[in-house]
């Protein structure tokens, strides 16, 4: 439930939030509080009503030792006429007065518990609340961001962060949450105490703030040390993701000792932060209850020297002060200690921030109309692209895709292939030129829209770890069991489903690592059959497949082809024959494009390409240009 000010106030508390540092570094995170205010009003609400009554016991604990200790003299008074009168009761002989207030501190304990247990509930509730809404939030700012995001950033720190950062947010945030309720509390007895005795309280303040100032030292170092665990912490993360995610090369490549020494050296970085920051840490307790019990021990002197015997204060007044006193420096303790600890989950707190900030990464711009479908063609006029601005990948690109067509791209790996490619579905925009779909710039449409017309299979195919009916039916609602199945027989994959021990219940692990390479690459074929799409990318989908079933998926792509733009990476003569259109790249250039006959009788790099393959007395196998006998030329 939103709560709702008036705009004039919602300014005012903005900038008010903004107007100091800590609240302007951490105003990305603080922001998410305004989706659940009525809860963190009532966390606070809550610990300030537990404070009020922790207040109240304590009056009544100074009537209720005057009564014990001087049952003659007059009664404990608080000045509020009606409340003295019936609430404490001060007509009545002091044995009455001693059970009435017996009772009211029993009373005001209890309510006190409950506020307390509320109090905690809704602290929990509010942590809990935030952590739900950063989650969300990061994931949208992922789901947000371009790939060249991901292409600089480890997957490791990302999962780091989205994990073990935001549950040691969430122990920050505890962490503050009872230094808020413990400061409430604190500053009640605070109140009494300069009640019983101002000049004793001023005192007693002004030690404790030497001992606050002497510590600010020891809390920077804190800080400062934790951003180093949280960075080794990511870099461990990452160390030991792509160790699991690789163990089939680590085998392999027998190389385990290596790997080990790696994890090892992640792992000891890990211990070495945290050692370093557990010793500023742990200095601050031990440091802090010997100063402040030092200081206790020198108030007591002081009280009894100079003002009990000189009759300043009454016995009853000073125990209660020497109580509320050691009630105090428990809670300084406990603060000191929290504010410690909360130093150290610093960088845990920067990492979430700097990934939920938006002005230093990159996004897609989303166009502002649905995607009517392709007609005519896709142009690439003057294109030029890079990751990094100053280094092209694609330099110059000036390229015609009909309606309808099959276009076959051919080069050397890195020759900027599947880069061309992952503009069209806007993976990726133009660094310069244009695109155009039908004549219309193709940042004019909605990304989803563009994108659900298409299907794309990669030679990296990936499989989620779900059964296989949900694998092939990722991305079409409403799929039935008969599309599934038929989908399935087309692709060849029908055949090895039906074997599995649950056939398409059967789960694939983790990215599929119970099917073989080509097993995969049938059920992402499956996939985009199922799909249905206008326009169709194949990215050398068919180079996992053994030549047997290649032909038979072969045939499978060519219906699914019909009626269809299809635009296909290729190493083999075998889909480069059927292309309409057939363009050769090097070195992120254009350099031949036609169709295949023509390109042949040009003599040209294709023409070579063509030769090697029959040279090998093989035109279905996939050779890299590359590996002409001129090496210079690709």
């Amino acid at each position: 439930m939103l709560l709702r000010l008036p705009a004039p106030i919602r300014r005012s508390l903005k900038n008010t939030l903004k107007a100091t540092n800590f609240w302007q570094e951490n105003y990305t995170i603080l922001r998410e509080f305004k989706h659940f205010p009525l809860v963190a009003i009532a966390a606070i609400g809550f610990a300030m009503a537990a404070a009020f009554f922790e207040g109240f016991s304590f009056g009544f604990l100074l009537a209720f030792l005057q009564s014990l200790v001087s049952p003659d003299a007059p009664p404990f008074q608080t000045g509020v006429g009606w409340f003295d009168q019936w609430i404490l009761g001060i007509s009545e002989s002091p044995t009455n007065r001693l059970y009435r207030v017996s009772a009211l501190i029993l009373t005001a304990t209890w309510i006190r518990s409950v506020f307390n247990y509320l109090t905690q509930v809704y602290t929990e509730l509010t942590q809990q609340k935030l952590v739900d809404r950063l989650r969300k939030q990061i994931f949208e700012q992922l789901q947000a961001l371009s790939l060249s995001y991901f292409s600089k950033t480890h997957a490791g720190e990302l999962l780091n962060t989205l994990t073990s950062e935001i549950g040691r947010l969430q122990a920050a945030f505890g962490l503050l949450s009872f230094i808020i309720t413990r400061s409430l509390t604190l500053s009640v007895y605070i109140f009494l105490m300069f009640r019983l005795s101002w000049q004793l309280s001023i005192v007693s303040l002004a030690l404790f703030t030497l001992l606050a100032v002497g510590l600010s030292n020891l809390m920077a170092r804190i800080r400062t040390a934790s951003t180093g665990v949280s960075t080794s912490n990511g870099r461990f993360t990452a160390t030991a993701m792509e160790f699991i995610n690789g163990i089939r090369t680590v085998q392999a490549f027998a190389t385990q000792d290596f790997e080990r020494q790696r994890f090892y050296k992640a792992s000891g970085d890990v211990l070495e932060a945290s050692m370093i920051a557990t010793r500023s840490y742990a200095l601050v307790r031990p440091l802090a209850e010997a100063l402040a019990t030092t200081v206790l021990i020198g108030m007591i002197i002081l009280a009894l020297t100079l003002f009990v015997t000189n009759g300043i204060m009454q016995t009853a007044s000073l125990l209660t002060f020497l109580f509320i006193l050691f009630r105090l420096v428990p809670a300084l303790h406990e603060i000191n200690g929290s504010r410690a600890a909360m130093g150290g989950f610093w960088g845990s707190l920067n990492n979430i921030r700097e990934l939920l900030e938006t002005d230093n990464k990159p996004y897609l711009q989303n166009g502002h109309r649905p995607f009517p479908g392709l007609r005519q063609s896709i142009t690439f006029k003057s294109v030029d692209f890079g990751y990094d601005p100053q280094q092209f990948v694609l330099s110059h690109i000036n390229l015609t895709i009909k309606q309808g067509e099959m276009t076959a791209l051919v080069g050397a790996s890195g020759a900027g292939k599947t880069t061309l490619v992952d503009l069209i579905p806007r993976f990726y925009d133009s660094t310069r030129g244009s695109i155009l779909i039908d004549g219309a710039d193709i940042r004019e449409f909605q990304i989803n829209s563009l994108r659900r017309r298409f299907a794309i299979v990669s030679q990296d195919t990936f499989i989620f770890n779900t059964n296989v009916r949900d694998n092939i039916a990722y991305g079409t609602e409403g799929a039935t069991e008969d599309e599934i199945i038929e989908v399935a027989r087309l692709a060849n994959a029908l055949e090895f489903i039906q074997e599995m021990p649950e056939g398409f219940e059967t789960r694939l692990g983790d990215r599929g690592v119970r099917l073989s390479g080509g097993q995969r690459q049938r059920i992402a074929i499956a996939r985009a059959i199922l799909r249905n799409p206008e326009i169709l990318i194949l990215d050398e989908a068919t180079s996992a497949l053994d030549s047997i079933s290649e032909r038979l998926i072969q045939a499978s792509l060519e219906k699914l082809a019909e009626g269809r733009t299809v635009i296909a990476i290729a190493h083999r003569l075998s889909t480069i024959i059927r292309a309409d259109k057939v363009v050769v790249m090097e070195q992120g250039r254009v350099v031949e494009e036609g169709s295949y006959q023509e390109l042949l009788d040009l003599r040209g790099k294709l023409w070579n390409y063509h030769q090697m393959q029959y040279e090998l007395g093989d035109r279905a196998e996939p050779v890299a240009i590359a590996a002409t006998t001129n090496p210079e030329q690709f």
